[in-house]
């Protein structure tokens, strides 16, 4: 079991050491003023050697260099140069990408909100009722249907093997279940892992990592695969429906890809809202400090993700369903739960 957990962990961590020592990551090897000018500058330059979606967004970096540097003088205040900067790397089209000082945090939501939001929590609340369990950020409950029925709001919520053996013990006389992760816009990767792994019953295969090599746009390393294992501990055999929105980003953007590939699994909603490129800090001469995609991940076929993962069955919220406290979403992976179950009992 050591041997198999330490195998597990070994390529992720050499491929770390290797992405840090790697020459352009965040250490760029120029000195730059203290400056308007020379803050922007380092912005810009930091971004162009280290960003690593610039081919596969078809970006100009060099023209939103020419874009935005003439607005800028050695009179730009700290605030009109913050907001200037802010959108320059919203050209990037990427949520991963943050600049942040003592006074605020640029971002850049499009990638969800200029969508439909396909949950409403307060629709949520009718099917959770009073009367559900809580574990470890992990809100779950067998509905009157005999489905099972998990919401995770955040993959920052750490849940222990023990809270994951309970649940699915529990949800083990159910049909199937529904896991919702709308809305869930990531956290820890290591929360993903030890999840989906409860899924599967083989070691799999289930996506791709690349990282920077060097300061130009396509110096990239091969790609290292990524498994995904099967735990040790208790499985779910049923069937399994996951909801996801374009609220999903991130480690939940992962999750989404890894249980595409799980038997007996069914992604249901809409497509997520991206986020593969695992994200590197660094530094302003002012201080200020910038997050930024620096190693793209990819699916088991060798695609990326950095723009969603498209569900096996697309459905919508629908306005009257809300009015009357149903979730579209929710009563279609009850049905499609029931009917697999009566297929399943015709064989």
């Amino acid at each position: 079991m050591r041997m198999k957990k330490i195998r597990r962990y070994i390529m992720p961590l050499l491929l770390l050491l290797q992405f840090i020592l790697s020459p352009g990551c965040g250490d760029i090897g120029v000195q730059f003023d203290n400056d308007p000018r020379g803050n922007f500058d380092a912005l810009w330059t930091i971004l162009d050697r280290n960003y690593c979606f610039f081919e596969y967004k078809y970006i100009d970096w060099d023209a939103v260099y020419r874009k935005y540097s003439p607005r800028i003088t050695p009179d730009t205040s700290s605030d009109g140069l913050f907001k200037l900067m802010g959108m320059m790397l919203a050209e990037l089209r990427d949520g991963h990408v943050n600049l942040s000082s003592a006074h605020d945090v640029t971002r850049y939501w499009e990638w969800k909100d200029d969508y439909p939001a396909n949950f409403d929590s307060s629709v949520q609340q009718y099917y959770l009722g009073r009367d559900y369990s809580i574990a470890a950020g992990m809100k779950y409950k067998i509905l009157e249907d005999n489905i099972g029925y998990l919401y995770y709001g955040s993959f920052s919520s750490n849940i222990g093997d023990g809270n994951l053996d309970q649940i699915l013990n529990r949800m083990a006389i159910c049909r199937g279940l529904i896991i919702d992760v709308r809305n869930n816009g990531g956290g820890s990767l290591s929360n993903v892992e030890k999840i989906t792994s409860r899924f599967f019953n083989e070691r799999r295969l289930i996506g791709y990592i690349s990282h920077k090599s060097g300061p130009g746009h396509n110096d990239f390393s091969g790609l290292y695969p990524k498994y995904v294992e099967s735990s040790d501990r208790v499985r779910y055999q049923k069937p399994v429906v996951v909801l996801a929105n374009r609220g999903c980003y991130s480690a939940t953007n992962e999750f989404v890809s890894i249980m595409k590939y799980a038997p007996g699994v069914t992604v249901m909603g809409d497509r997520t809202g991206g986020g593969s490129g695992l994200p590197f800090t660094s530094e302003l001469p002012n201080g200020w400090s910038v997050r930024f995609s620096a190693s793209p991940m990819f699916n088991a076929e060798r695609e990326h993700i950095e723009f969603g993962v498209e569900p096996d069955l697309y459905v919508n919220m629908l306005e009257d369903d809300c009015q009357k406290n149903r979730d579209t979403i929710i009563e279609e992976a009850r049905e499609l739960l029931k009917q697999q179950q009566s297929l399943a009992g015709k064989r």
